[in-house]
């Protein structure tokens, strides 16, 4: 119970973050038997699935290292992480029990929402500077994220449990804080082009 519980909530967390790498990532490591998916998984590792969700991974792997590309990407993909990460949790417990699957799919989907604000906000403030290094080093410590949770998940999950609590936590305080500079940052913008506009008259 505690691996599968680990796993759900890896799934859920990670997909906040990279759904497709998630998804591609868990179907690779089935199919090539480092690990015995649970019944409601095994279609990850599908090779349709796996074709496609390699090919998007590709994408969004080059997208998330683009300043401003990165924000338009996260936009457009933060409809479908969220019940994504909700629906691969549930699958852990899927095929075994409905009122687990109910619980993972609550679970996966609250984590995958912290992780997509975390990610969100954070990337609006790297926005805010001109050059690009800062950018593609957060996306590439994302995608260590990912790689780190669903491997501890996998091999030690009493320990991923305690540091995703903690690391959940961090996450909250750093959107509370950077929310509020985002707002204040537009609220600048926002007075400094109605200046503007009133000296041009």
């Amino acid at each position: 119970m505690p691996s599968l519980l680990a796993l759900a909530a890896a799934l859920g967390w990670a997909s906040g973050f990279r759904l497709y790498a998630v998804v591609f990532l868990v179907g690779a490591m089935g199919a090539a038997g480092w690990i015995t998916l649970p019944a409601g998984l095994q279609v990850l590792q599908h090779p349709m699935v796996l074709a496609a969700s390699g090919a998007l991974l590709f994408i969004e792997f080059f997208a998330d290292k683009i300043p401003g590309l990165d924000s338009l990407w996260d936009l457009v993909n933060s409809v479908i992480r969220i019940p994504a990460g909700a629906a691969l949790a549930a699958g852990v417990f899927g095929a075994d029990s409905t009122t687990l699957a109910l619980v993972a799919a609550l679970m996966g989907g609250t984590l995958a929402a912290s992780s997509q604000a975390a990610k969100t906000t954070t990337r609006a403030a790297i926005n805010t500077s001109p050059e690009p290094l800062s950018n593609v080093a957060a996306s590439l410590f994302e995608d260590g994220l990912v790689i780190a949770a669903l491997w501890l998940a996998t091999q030690h999950p009493v320990i991923f449990g305690i540091l995703l609590a903690i690391t959940v936590v961090l996450m909250w305080v750093v959107t509370w804080v950077l929310f509020k500079f985002l707002r204040a940052a537009f609220r600048r913008l926002r007075a400094f082009f109605s200046s503007s506009s009133v000296k041009e008259a």
